[in-house]
């Protein structure tokens, strides 16, 4: 049996049909990760009683414990802690604080409370019961005979997120006596592809076992990752100092941020370095910079607005486009991107704008302007101008989203370089 390692395993049929995107297994496996307990596998099961405890006998033939999120609940389908019990042997006993804690919440609501929610307060017999403040349903840590455990969490990410954090986490590392963990350092890198990141620090991979490297690819951006599994934060500090300094180097110029900053805050940085703010105009990106951009907090200080000009009559009528330069040349051209960024610069009183055009399918496309075209151009207060040309693949979403990376990370280089 591996020491220290333990499988998740998600439950729920939606997860198999393709209904709900899991989200708990990586947010388990990154906190997991973060505390230095090994991850020896995960999967996802559907809401059947059989398979459930199959995946439970099976993940405890290879590791040391089992968490599981999902299938906790009072309704028929929620069949988890069955599972757990037929699983280890056990059967249930109630669990008062609680059967209390949901008799005072029903009151509180002024519902009555049916006896099916009774269940959720019955918990394996000599468990250790995980409080929820956030639910009715409360987490537990079931123990196998031959040392084994199970922790079973609800599959509700904000009742199960502080649940795993607050409890289940300790419980983990003095259970293995982890006394080191894995410390994470981001780098961001726009405007650079994977296989030339690999091709400039690619030697460093080989030398590098703790830290490790790993790079992970976006749509039009990637993230170098730096993980040092340390006992303190200033002896991995120390250790992924050196080997940062190293990739920064070698990948100058296309580093826009490390660790929780994003394209959009990245701008931000620089535009507020120089006093600069900044005005959007957007047709087929649909408002999704500007939301990028106001999401950031503080971008009031450096974000005026913007215009979505979908309709040619918007772009001619509130950002002055010329009506000949559509017909001459289209919506979707090099003139009427860089029109688009000259008139929201001068309306809205902005220092530098950002203007958008292209096409996002599944229609819209003529001879020699397929789909997935755009145009993104950017002109600033000391005269300077870019507009550039793209060809994205994808579905509509995925056109626009990548769209909207590029145009953040071409203002970036913009502004930085």
């Amino acid at each position: 049996m591996p020491t220290g390692s333990v499988e998740i395993v998600a439950v729920g049929t939606e997860l198999l049909l393709g209904q709900l995107v899991d989200t708990n297994t990586p947010f388990i496996a990154q906190r997991l990760a973060e505390s230095g307990i090994d991850v020896y596998a995960t999967r996802a099961v559907g809401d059947n009683r059989e398979r459930i405890a199959a995946a439970i006998r099976e993940a405890l033939a290879r590791a040391a414990g089992v968490i599981t999120t999902g299938g906790l609940g009072p309704t028929v389908d929620d069949l988890t802690k069955e599972a757990v019990c037929d699983a280890l042997d056990l059967d249930t006993q109630l669990y008062a604080p609680a059967l209390e804690r949901m008799e005072a919440m029903f009151a509180a609501l002024r519902r009555p409370m049916r006896p099916n929610n009774r269940k959720q307060a019955e918990l394996p017999r000599g468990s250790r019961p995980l409080s929820n403040p956030n639910g009715t349903a409360p987490g537990f840590i079931a123990f196998a005979r031959d040392g084994g455990f199970v922790v079973s969490m609800p599959g509700v990410p904000r009742e199960m997120k502080p649940m795993l954090v607050e409890q289940v986490v300790p419980f983990l590392r003095e259970r293995f006596g982890t006394g080191e963990a894995i410390y994470t350092r981001v780098l961001h890198t726009i405007g650079i592809g994977e296989s030339e990141i690999d091709h400039r620090i690619g030697d460093l991979f080989a030398c590098s076992e703790n830290p490790k490297i790993a790079v992970l690819a976006h749509d039009f951006r990637a993230d170098v990752k730096i993980m040092a599994k340390s006992s303190s934060a200033e002896s991995a500090e120390a250790a992924i100092a050196p080997l940062q300094q190293a990739i920064e180097e070698r990948l100058a110029g296309y580093v826009f941020g490390r660790d929780a900053e994003t394209p959009a805050s990245a701008v931000h940085s620089q535009l507020q370095a120089r006093g600069w703010r900044l005005a959007v105009a957007e047709s087929f990106t649909g408002g999704r910079l500007a939301a990028a951009l106001t999401g950031v907090a503080g971008s009031s200080q450096s974000f005026t607005g913007a215009v979505v000009a979908y309709d040619d009559s918007v772009k001619i009528g509130q950002l002055g486009v010329n009506a000949g330069s559509i017909g001459d040349f289209g919506a979707v051209s090099e003139e009427v991107a860089l029109e688009m960024a000259r008139g929201v610069r001068d309306a809205l009183g902005a220092q530098i704008a950002l203007a958008t055009t292209g096409i996002a399918g599944p229609g819209g496309a003529t001879p020699g302007k397929p789909v997935g075209l755009a145009w993104i151009a950017l002109v600033d207060a000391l005269g300077r101008q870019r507009a550039s040309r793209f060809e994205l693949s994808g579905e509509r979403e995925t056109i626009a989203r990548r769209a909207t990376t590029i145009a953040l990370g071409m203002l970036w280089r913009h502004l930085a370089h």
